[in-house]
């Protein structure tokens, strides 16, 4: 849970972020600049080319317990959201959120099918779209991002529908992406490039996916091919039949958008793959990092885990209660056929932040304890800058050059969209 939040009904103005972050401590306890040792600061690194003229860039990791001198905190600025009070600010499932170059601030909510913007400093302007299937509207809303002009664009109905709107919410047009694959392997999109193309993955639980660069009229744009993502193992099925199944704490393909390129990479082992459009690779950069073999108590929490996930997806799928006797007899037997991967994962997430940067999470062992996630920030170029610390029980979903943007929840599990303060 995050304290001392800023209520929407009472917001801080955008242009006291940068008073904030210079006045207030650190939103965690992290060294001063001077108590850093110049390598702590900036990690050895060395730069190659291969034969195929691919820019490879090997980063030492930072030491232990350092940060960079960038400051993030205390609390939100600005914070959207309520336990009671207008619709607009009752959040039913924020499945993404975004701050437009003028300041305001998007908000999908996946349960109302609805975008909602707000102004810099909180307060409800308007909302677009809803549940329809007329233009403009939207049928399971999965998420908005920014589009080139201070445009936006939406994704719905299963992630393939794609619809258009200018900065002012007039409805422009939409489309679906379609291939010479059947409808449940459409291309599904994920994220939107700075030169106004859409990244997306065409496959389901496979040990590789297709990654794709469409146009805004629906175009292929250009492909990266297939790259590796799952490590699959077969399982005993529900039923007695075997399976097909990612194994425990598998590899997971992580895709981002990195200025003029593109970051598709599993996330074992640390190494950042960046792609050019025409599906060329361009560069590989490589962090220090130990391999970690998980146990078999890691084993049992990843079972629980899985138990918790799949009450909950079968639960709101069937509109009621499942048996725990079909559970007891089919799917926890299922559930205990997975065999653990070798190694945990590397890292979890990939972003690209407003000044070029590259953040890319640790990866959270989940026997224990992190306080707060950690990040290994790089500069564009591919070098590690430091690690840096974000707020606990933010989920992060927008950097900027001076600010960060998540979603939170409280100990209500009421969402609130947060703007917190950075300052490089």
């Amino acid at each position: 849970m995050i304290n001392n939040r800023i209520s929407c009904h009472r917001p801080v103005p955008v242009f006291l972020l940068g008073l904030l972050a210079a006045a207030c401590r650190p939103g965690v306890d992290q060294p001063e600049p001077d108590e850093l040792a110049l390598d702590e600061v900036n990690p050895p690194f060395s730069e190659s080319h291969d034969s195929a003229g691919i820019r490879i860039v090997e980063n030492a990791r930072a030491a232990e317990g350092s940060r960079l001198a960038w400051r993030i905190g205390p609390e939100s600025a600005v914070s959207i959201g309520a336990v009671e009070g207008e619709e607009p600010y009752l959040f039913q499932w924020v499945r993404s959120a975004f701050m437009m170059s003028d300041g305001r601030i998007v908000v999908a909510d996946g349960g109302t099918d609805e975008i909602r913007v707000f102004t810099a400093t909180g307060t409800h302007l308007v909302s677009w779209g809803g549940k329809g299937q007329g233009p403009g509207d939207f049928g399971n809303l999965y998420r908005a991002d920014p589009w080139p002009g201070d445009s936006v664009v939406a994704w719905y109905s299963g992630n393939y529908g794609i619809s258009f709107f200018d900065a002012g919410g007039r409805f422009g047009h939409s489309f679906v992406l379609r291939s010479d694959l059947a409808r449940w392997m459409r291309p599904r999109p994920l994220a939107v490039r700075e030169d106004g193309t859409i990244l997306s993955v065409v496959g389901e639980v496979a040990d590789s996916l297709q990654v794709e660069i469409w146009d805004g009229e629906g175009r292929l744009h250009g492909s990266l091919g297939r790259q590796p993502n799952e490590e699959l193992i077969t399982a005993r099925g529900p039923r007695g039949h075997a399976e097909t199944v990612p194994a425990a704490y598998s590899s997971e393909l992580v895709l981002a958008a990195w200025g003029d390129l593109v970051v598709a990479s599993p996330n074992k082992p640390y190494e950042i793959r960046a792609f050019r459009a025409d599906g060329t690779l361009a560069r590989i950069v490589r962090r220090e990092h130990v391999p970690v073999a998980p146990a078999e108590a890691d084993r049992q929490v990843f079972l629980e885990q899985r138990k918790d996930m799949y009450r909950s997806s079968v639960d709101a799928s069937t509109r009621q209660r499942v048996s725990e006797a079909l559970l007891e007899e089919q799917i926890w037997p299922f559930l205990e056929t997975f065999t653990l991967a070798e190694h945990f994962p590397a890292f979890s997430t990939i972003m690209a932040d407003g000044a070029g940067h590259l953040w890319v999470r640790e990866y959270d062992l989940p026997r224990e304890e992190n306080p707060v996630p950690l990040w290994t920030v790089f500069d564009p170029e591919g070098r590690v800058l430091g690690f840096v610390e974000t707020p606990e029980g933010l989920d992060i979903l927008q950097i900027g050059e001076d600010f960060i943007l998540g979603r939170a929840k409280d100990e209500f599990e009421v969402e609130y969209v947060q703007v917190w303060p950075l300052e490089r």
